[in-house]
């Protein structure tokens, strides 16, 4: 029987694959591994196009795993079709819309006729970074049907096997969403895996920011995909022990029945090799979005302004407490006055209760106007794509609601209610039309738009809306943020519209499309900083990030982990009220002398509107935890020893960042201490003994020539 040419050197593939002395017809080229490099990373693609990535630069180069299979697929038989030989490369200089580029193109061929064509961009304007296109062409007789596709999988190795440390091996930044809001950065010891699926992963907790990074204390590497909307991606990771490292990577199950001649492609995605901890792979990941189309918005002045909010009174507040409170909310220095969960019938309908607010629209216009008077801006709480059984949107226009597979409706488990589809018309028609009562009638000046359900929604299956796919409630959901913004904004270009996912990692496909985030809920103080270095990465340096109520951090009093990484201050405090709530927050004359420090030094400094230097500290391996902020020509930094014994440090401290053989003036500004004249050593650090307990927050002044 014939065999046909185009086949051929398939079988000679498949008997290599046995016989070891078989060698297929290449190119001498084709023999060799070949390697591609962006200044700081380089890529390693063996015969069978199996990769490792490897940390170039002065002083040399490092392997950081073994050659594993890094872009591969599995088909409907559970089996991984991994192994390429690979028959031909290209080398080309191109010219993009983010710059110059180097463009390697690898292609290989499997045993089961499968072609692949890996084509790895290094920018100029990207140091430390690949970026990856794969797609694959069935060149077999046969269907071959895909159910999951890999893609950037590497082995990262322990660089503590058979030493004895203290500290952990690595660190991660994961930025997938839980139910139990997990931390978004953290140690892993060996044992640790998660999936980090960037769906649903409980009823109403999904989505998230798209990256995975891991880092040890001399490097670290990161992977995520570039598309322009939320896919249903996972970043899983393992690491199992030392001796085999972490293994991670970037994986789509979706089932592609690919026919003799067919060709799919996955996602474009980045390997990024840093120095330090994630940061570096969050804003390199920030910035080649936004040049693909995806910028983030400028933030009004208000957006940095500090808050009280009356969600210390709770659902079951009285217009008139919350308007006793806002004279001492004024003195204090805060700028907002925010309306919580509690003036509506119900979600979904969102009538104004008629016990708080008997004369319906009239009243509330006139409670705007009160807070305005008392020389605050007023903000509305507010969970959209939320409705409660019963209400009478469901009643009139059940045809919003998301639906799962089986017909049946998806439950928001925090508030009772049901998802409504975010890609439905009748679902933005009614949105729209209650930013614009909210900003254009009622008066407000900014939204608190809060909920975990409002970070990802599941797939929508509802016949009524005539999806292209299900995934189009996914893919849609930033368009509906955009929708939000848009109408507050065309309304009052100074709106604040602030997104609050509770907990869960910030979706980063929704950010562009709010003004203000916010530490959503914080479980701890550690992760109103994290956090924080987080939001600065994906939003920007200056982007206003608010630390959310410091009633919320640790012993509901700790300003000092908001204030020093630059983040907005915010209090939920009452007065004494009959309202049982009220109790745990009343503002007494000990904390009211607290309060007033830190708000009247947060409108003297203002360092959320600084520049916050998230590169120059690591903050998994760097003890005492830092921080730094620049801004007017002076830098602030922030010492945190709150997970060292006794929640205290004494020993040398580093304030990097400064200008190498200048002299500065270093000062505890919290309590307005002089803690002396130091000179910058060549690294533009200065070394600065220090004892101190909890934290210190520090300002730097480089004294004139």
């Amino acid at each position: 029987m014939a065999i046909k040419l185009k086949y051929f050197h398939l079988l000679l593939f498949s008997l290599c694959l046995i016989v070891s002395s078989c060698a297929v017809d290449q190119s001498a080229d084709d023999k060799k591994i070949i390697s591609i490099e962006n200044s700081g990373i380089k890529v390693e693609f063996d015969q069978y196009l199996q990769s490792r990535i490897v940390r170039s630069g002065a002083g040399g180069n490092l392997a950081l795993g073994d050659f594993t299979s890094s872009e591969y697929v599995v088909d409907a038989n559970g089996r991984s079709i991994n192994v390429f030989q690979r028959m031909k490369t290209q080398h080309r200089k191109i010219s993009t819309d983010f710059g110059p580029a180097e463009e390697t193109t690898l292609e290989g061929v499997s045993s089961e006729g499968l072609h692949k064509v890996i084509k790895v961009l290094a920018y100029s304007q990207f140091p430390g970074m690949l970026v990856y296109r794969v797609r694959y062409q069935n060149q077999g007789p046969d269907d071959v049907i895909i159910t999951k596709w890999v893609q950037n999988a590497f082995q990262f190795m322990s660089s503590s096997v058979g030493k004895n440390t203290s500290q952990a091996d690595f660190w991660v930044f994961q930025g997938a969403s839980f139910e139990d809001r997990r931390d978004w950065v953290t140690a892993i010891t060996p044992g640790f895996q998660q999936q980090n699926y960037m769906g649903m992963n409980a009823s109403d907790y999904g989505s998230g920011t798209p990256v995975l990074d891991v880092w040890r204390k001399d490097v670290g590497i990161g992977i995520g995909h570039l598309d322009l909307d939320p896919k249903l991606v996972s970043l899983p990771i393992q690491y199992k022990n030392q001796n085999e490292g972490v293994r991670a990577q970037l994986e789509l199950e979706k089932p592609v029945k690919l026919t003799p001649g067919a060709t799919f492609s996955t996602l474009e995605s980045f390997v990024q090799v840093h120095q330090r901890d994630y940061y570096a792979t969050l804003k390199a990941y920030r910035e080649m979005m936004k040049l693909k189309g995806l910028p983030m918005v400028d933030a009004p002045e208000g957006a940095y302004e500090s808050v009280w909010c009356a969600w210390g009174y709770e659902r079951n507040f009285s217009v008139e407490e919350v308007l006793n409170t806002l004279p001492k909310a004024r003195e204090l220095g805060m700028k907002w006055a925010v309306l919580d969960d509690g003036w509506q019938t119900s979600e979904g309908d969102w009538y104004l209760d008629p016990k708080k607010f008997p004369n319906g629209d009239a009243d509330m216009k006139a409670f705007v106007k009160k807070i305005e008077e008392a020389g605050l801006k007023a903000k509305l709480w507010w969970a959209p794509l939320a409705a409660d059984p019963g209400t009478d949107i469901l009643k009139n226009d059940a045809d919003v609601l998301l639906l799962n597979e089986d017909g049946s409706k998806r439950d928001i488990t925090w508030w009772d209610s049901y998802y409504m589809c975010p890609a439905y018309e009748k679902t933005r028609e009614h949105t729209v039309a209650l930013v614009k009562k909210i900003i254009g009638e009622w008066g407000f000046s900014g939204l608190k738009i809060d909920g975990q359900h409002l970070n990802g929604v599941p797939p929508c299956f509802n016949p009524e809306h005539h999806h292209e796919h299900p995934e189009d409630s996914v893919d849609q959901l930033a368009e509906y943020w955009k929708l939000v913004y848009d109408t507050a904004t065309a309304i009052n270009p100074e709106a604040v519209v602030e997104i609050c996912p509770c907990g869960t990692s910030y979706a980063f496909h929704n950010l562009p499309f709010m003004n203000q985030a916010v530490s959503s809920d914080p479980l701890s103080s550690w992760q109103i900083r994290h956090k924080g270095k987080t939001i600065k990465a994906l939003m920007g340096e200056s982007a206003p990030y608010y630390g959310d109520h410091v009633e919320l951090s640790d012993n509901a009093s700790d300003f000092a982990s908001s204030f020093g990484i630059g983040a907005v201050l915010g209090s939920k405090f009452t007065l004494p009220s009959e309202n049982p709530a009220a109790a745990q927050f009343v503002l007494n004359a000990e904390k009211e002398k607290t309060w007033q420090k830190w708000f009247s030094l947060y409108s003297e400094l203002r360092l959320s509107q600084g520049e916050y230097l998230g590169g120059l500290y690591d903050i998994g391996f760097d003890r005492p935890e830092a921080h730094a902020v620049a801004k007017a020509g002076r830098m602030y930094y922030a010492f945190y020893a709150k997970d060292m014994s006794d929640n205290a440090f004494s020993g040398d401290l580093e304030l990097r960042g400064l200008v190498a053989g200048r002299e500065y003036q270093i000062r505890d500004y919290v309590n307005d201490k002089s803690l002396g004249l130091f000179s910058a050593n060549k690294q533009g650090t200065v070394i600065m003994p220090a004892s101190f307990k909890d934290y210190l927050l520090v300002d730097a002044v480089m004294l004139n020539d």
